[in-house]
């Protein structure tokens, strides 16, 4: 299940600021074999020695992956942490709709492939599966906004 909260809190066990949190403390821990290959699929890059990555562009340090590939690294290194997604793109998403046992932060819905298997959990409360639960859910969710004008 992958728990979605839609108000945020100022709270320690929350990563709002991805960049920030993988430049000072997930790019700071080993990397494995899946992390490489996280890489490689997200922003075409290779890890290389030192931390180092190879991309089309030429050679640059891991603090040059993109904002999607850091948070999707965030969360996996962190899953306690609640991980704020909303930076990430389609393709990262899609990793992210296909785990389990993560939480994260996201104020409004993204449009990606969602499997149908996927249960999402909103603020603690409501449980929804797949594409249809996340999209009806988001759609409810706005009418809520309106009526309450937020």
């Amino acid at each position: 299940m992958i728990d979605i909260y839609t108000v945020k809190k100022d709270d320690p066990d929350w990563i709002m600021k991805n960049d920030l949190f993988f430049n000072l403390y997930t790019g700071n821990e080993e990397l494995s074999e899946k992390d490489a290959e996280i890489i490689k699929e997200i922003d075409e890059a290779e890890l290389k020695a030192e931390k180092r990555i190879q991309t089309k562009y030429g050679l640059g340090t891991i603090r040059n992956l993109s904002s999607g590939c850091k948070t999707l690294l965030n969360i996996i290194k962190h899953p306690e942490k609640i991980v704020c997604v909303e930076e990430c793109g389609p393709n990262v998403l899609k990793h992210i709709f296909a785990m389990d046992n993560i939480k994260i932060y996201m104020s409004r819905p993204t449009l990606t492939d969602i499997p149908e298997k996927t249960q999402f959990r909103f603020n603690d409360g409501e449980i929804v599966s797949g594409s249809a639960g996340y999209n009806g859910w988001w759609s409810r969710e706005y009418e809520r906004r309106e009526k309450l004008d937020i």
